[in-house]
């Protein structure tokens, strides 16, 4: 049976606490699938196999055993356990046979299985900013050993010698295995803090706030995300107030990415002048003819001004910027700007302003992940407020309209906010991640994503 190799994430800083944007829980379920992604897709304990028997610069031959090889390496079995505050305590099971032969002139075989240790940092790295785990103190320990060296010669020179011969081959051999699966693990942190474009308003950058922590049942992760528009300005995030906080009702060792309502806020604000929208089409889904025609049925001023029918032209600018409010199963987004309607003339001429609103109004958001990016799909909930700013075809009660403001917005205006929202909203680029599989739900002012490995 075999036993276990131990490595330990240990020796975490403590910290100053931000209000981030963002968090990450990695839970055992990750880290487990993780790991042994690593040891696996590396092949690194065949490539150490592999190097085993070659002459190595400056490194002397070992005494008593020549024309050494390593075969028969047996896949690692791995455990994991959070250290609150120490990272974490892995542990590996594997064995091996070494052949060569000995120095009673006979081949040999050694049978061996083994038990490696390493304390292991979870640390940020001083140039990069990213998290990066690091080795210290690797040590071997002999669990079994079983050899084809007759047992009644000499037992005690025997043991001897495979006493000194095993700690001198082991620890050079699996060692360099274990910080080398280390590096294939950092790597796939590499590409956490670039800049992940937003169509071509802007970017985002998630940027950790401090070291990494750990407690018994996760590793978390702070974000301090930076988002930024295409001429270099930062959007800073709204304080919130109170920081995102992990929800209770999830299974243990599961993992999570919380995203704020100001860090959505914040990357929406990139997309502000794409939901500006004019409309110049006549006829627009179930609505009835954008025309003045129409338009007099609820403002009877417009047939006094505009006795035959005249095509209308409505203009949306967005003149706030966007914002997201979240509460537990329900999350809006809120917009402020003006709808102005203007009255078409004969073919060169301007068309003829008629009125400006100004109006508040909210959108349902539907959260998926497509293509590892987050997705929106919003639909009118409530148009809050419609006030006139300016008429020219005179006084006229602004209420009177929003049966017909709410119809175009809904018919008109919804459509093309869901186009300008399928850009996506990127997600942190970390340990090949797929949020295509995540599970979503939204609590008070948060974001959840129950992360998902199939």
């Amino acid at each position: 049976m075999l036993w276990i190799l131990c490595l330990a994430l240990c020796g975490l800083l403590p910290r100053t606490r931000a209000d981030p944007g963002a968090l990450l829980r990695l839970g055992m379920d990750i880290m487990n699938h993780e790991v042994q992604s690593a040891m696996e897709e590396s092949h690194i304990l065949d490539k150490m196999a592999a190097e085993a028997g070659k002459k190595q610069p400056g490194v002397k031959p070992i005494k008593g055993i020549t024309n050494m090889k390593v075969k028969d390496v047996k896949l690692p079995v791995i455990t994991l356990s959070f250290m609150p505050g120490g990272g974490i305590f892995q542990c590996v099971s594997t064995g091996m046979t070494i052949t060569g032969k000995s120095f009673i002139g006979k081949n040999m075989e050694i049978v061996v299985v083994l038990n490696i240790t390493a304390t292991n940092r979870f640390l940020q790295d001083e140039e990069t900013g990213l998290p990066k785990f690091k080795s210290e103190g690797c040590e071997v320990i002999l669990v079994s050993v079983k050899t084809n060296l007759p047992s009644n010669m000499m037992p005690n020179v025997i043991n001897k010698f495979l006493d000194s011969t095993l700690h001198k081959v082991l620890p050079g051999l699996m060692c360099p295995a274990i910080d080398a699966v280390l590096v294939y693990v950092n790597r796939k942190w590499a590409n956490l803090n670039a800049p992940i474009p937003v169509g071509q308003m802007g970017s985002v950058k998630y940027v950790l706030t401090s070291i990494p922590t750990t407690t018994a049942s996760y590793i978390q992760v702070d974000f301090s995300p930076v988002v930024q528009q295409q001429d270099g300005n930062t959007i800073e995030l709204a304080d919130a107030g109170v920081v995102p906080g992990f929800p209770e009702d999830y299974a243990e060792g599961s993992s999570q990415l919380l995203l704020s309502a100001a860090f959505l806020t914040a990357e929406l604000a990139l997309l502000q002048k794409s939901f500006n929208l004019n409309v110049h089409d006549t006829m627009i889904g179930e609505l009835p003819p954008q025309t003045t025609e129409t338009l007099a049925g609820f403002i009877p001023e417009v047939v006094e001004a505009y006795p035959k029918p005249k095509p209308l032209v409505t203009q949306i600018r967005i003149n706030k910027p966007p914002k997201v409010s979240m509460k537990t199963g329900k999350s809006l987004l809120h917009l402020h700007g003006t709808l102005e309607m203007f009255a078409v003339r004969r073919r060169g001429k301007a068309p003829v302003p008629l009125f400006l609103l100004e109006a508040h109004f909210n959108l349902k958001i539907q959260y998926s992940v497509h293509e590892n990016r987050l997705q929106m799909a919003t639909s009118l909930h409530r148009l809050l407020s419609l006030s006139r700013r300016s008429s020219s075809i005179g006084a006229f009660d602004e209420k009177e309209l929003t049966g017909f403001i709410t119809d175009f917005l809904q018919e008109a205006y919804i459509p093309a906010v869901n186009d300008v929202l399928q850009v996506g909203l990127p997600l942190p680029d970390f340990l090949d991640m797929n949020y295509n599989l995540a599970e979503l739900d939204v609590v008070e002012n948060t974001l959840v994503l129950d992360l998902k490995l199939d």
